[in-house]
């Protein structure tokens, strides 16, 4: 049976959403903005007041479940971070009721509320009470923080008041606070989460940063999440390159894509064409693009599927015509980049596959990004003087600001 409660909240929630938002202006959409906040905020406090209820009560073995995290998991398809943390803040709720009061008044947020719950846990109240800490000032002080403070400050505040309750704890070992999980996708993607110590994090952190501060090519529109992964992808592209990791498998790491040499010289896209060594497919248009600047290894198959004959690995640009095209070129020549060289794949401006020398004057420099967008539609050349030009696919040359507006748009020509 419907509480009268959830009713009037239906009926409420059904008005809101009736209301049209098209041709309001901005101080009348932040103020309802500010509204549903709030109401949210206290729409949570109610929902971990209630899950921690039916916790006392029991309430999930009425459904047959045996905690209400996995009710809340198996009913309402929450996640089991979702879960564990909504029934940790009902727990923590009962010991800190001035936090208790800001949630249910809209004032703090579910977030905030899940960030201070673990003073909380017994071991860390034991502390508090050995060291006769008073937990209704800390949990004033933390209200008061909760409302007034940024997110990360709150934080910052709630770690250095559990450090502060065992200042003489032994440290933890950071390896065991580490952990890196990965998912791969059917398309070959991956999805990955991460957990670092703070001197982990950091020496990830300037890593990553080194790379994106100096990749930052004029018109660049990434988000910075874009920009973090493609840093990523540039520092294992430059430890796999130098050749100093681990062995894996009795051979130097490296990306390894089979694809068939019909498929290979198709000008088509080819979806499907190419595996990678971990087992992702990819395009055939991917693999010429892999195939641009690395090793090649000519396999015969049998109709069986059988290897008849294996042709030694060789080199696509030897040693010698890379250090004289990077001589040449600098940095990535795509407009507007200067990725230094290191970073840059040799690129054949006509792919070897398609009959294309492997010379100095059939090369150019590009950076990863870059590569990938001239096997995707743009394209450069290099003019008379020995400039580079880049080509959008409709044509018409990228300029680097400031642009001349007198200057009619460049097209190439053909």
């Amino acid at each position: 049976m419907r509480s009268t409660g959830s009713v009037a909240l239906e009926a409420a929630l059904d008005e809101l959403s009736a209301e049209r938002l098209d041709g309001s202006f901005g101080p009348a959409l932040l103020e309802r903005q500010a509204e549903l906040v709030v109401a949210v905020n206290r729409l949570n406090a109610e929902l971990a007041r209630t899950t921690r209820q039916c916790e006392l009560a029991d309430a999930a073995e009425v459904d047959g479940k045996a905690s209400m995290q996995s009710w809340l998991r198996g009913h309402a398809r929450f996640s089991a971070r979702a879960a564990s943390s909504l029934v940790r803040t009902g727990r923590a709720l009962e010991h800190l009721p001035a936090v208790a009061a800001a949630f249910a008044a809209g004032s703090v947020t579910a977030e905030a509320v899940s960030v201070i719950a673990p003073i909380t846990d017994a071991k860390h109240l034991a502390a508090a009470q050995d060291a006769g800490v008073e937990l209704a000032e800390i949990d004033q002080l933390l209200t008061e923080a909760a409302t007034t403070r940024s997110h990360q400050d709150l934080r910052r505040i709630v770690h250095h008041y559990l450090d502060r309750l065992d200042p003489d704890g032994t440290e933890p070992d950071p390896t065991e606070q580490r952990s890196l999980t990965w998912a791969t996708h059917a398309d070959g993607s991956l999805s990955s989460r991460g957990e670092l110590d703070a001197v982990g994090g950091e020496k990830f952190q300037a890593a990553i940063e080194s790379i994106l501060q100096a990749s930052r090519p004029a018109g660049d529109t990434r988000t910075r999440a874009q920009q973090s992964a493609d840093a990523l992808v540039q520092l294992c592209d430059n430890a796999l390159a130098a050749g100093s990791l681990p062995v894996l498998r009795t051979q130097k790491p490296h990306a390894i894509v089979t694809v068939p040499i019909e498929d290979l010289i198709d000008p088509a896209a080819g979806p499907g064409a190419a595996t990678l060594g971990f087992g992702a497919t990819i395009s055939a248009a991917r693999a010429r693009w892999l195939a641009c600047d690395g090793n090649v290894t000519r396999i015969v198959i049998g109709p069986e599927g059988q290897p008849l004959d294996l042709g030694r690995s060789h080199r696509v640009v030897p040693h010698h015509l890379r250090r004289a095209v990077e001589a040449r070129d600098g940095h990535c020549i795509f407009t507007g980049c200067d990725a230094p060289t290191h970073w840059c794949d040799v690129h054949h401006v006509i792919h070897w596959a398609d009959g294309g020398d492997t010379s100095l004057g059939n090369s150019a420099l590009l950076c990863e990004r870059h590569h990938t967008k001239v096997h995707h539609g743009f394209s450069i050349e290099r003019d008379t003087r020995g400039r580079w030009h880049t080509y959008r696919p409709d044509g018409t040359e990228i300029h680097v600001l400031p642009r001349i507006t007198t200057e009619p748009v460049t097209t190439r020509a053909g």
